[in-house]
């Protein structure tokens, strides 16, 4: 499992006070680095080195989440396929999980515009962080 801090900033914030609920997508995206550097080490965007497409996200809001207080994102794999895994995502605040969700990536060649397998190394470096669902 993978876990970074997040400080909402004021432009985080909604008129209603809460955390906006677009916000998550970007914090669960920051979450998903050291993934991605599985894949692609150096993070580099090129179509020839980058190696993953993003092709389902879906987020649950369970609680209110407000400005002032950090946000716990925790990262890890909850199914890896031949070619896509799965990676589910928890923001925590003050000790509460506030909101879940997941995102599905496929190991894609952009130069050939096709999935192709995960490498057995990756494979297994992605196995390291697998966790059952309940």
């Amino acid at each position: 499992m993978f876990k970074i801090t997040v400080t909402p900033r004021f432009g985080d914030i909604d008129g209603l006070r809460h955390v906006n609920n677009t916000v998550l997508a970007v914090w669960f995206e920051k979450g998903r680095n050291p993934i991605f550097r599985m894949f692609t080490p150096d993070l580099d965007l090129s179509y020839e080195k980058w190696k993953l497409i993003l092709v389902r996200t879906e987020f649950d809001f369970l609680a209110q989440m407000y400005y002032g207080s950090d946000v716990e994102i925790r990262s890890y794999i909850t199914h890896i396929g031949n070619s896509s895994f799965t990676i589910g995502h928890e923001a925590w605040q003050d000790g509460e999980l506030k909101a879940k969700g997941k995102a599905v990536l496929v190991h894609y060649d952009f130069i050939e515009q096709r999935k192709k397998p995960i490498p057995p190394d990756i494979r297994s470096q992605l196995e390291k962080h697998l966790v059952e669902e309940d």
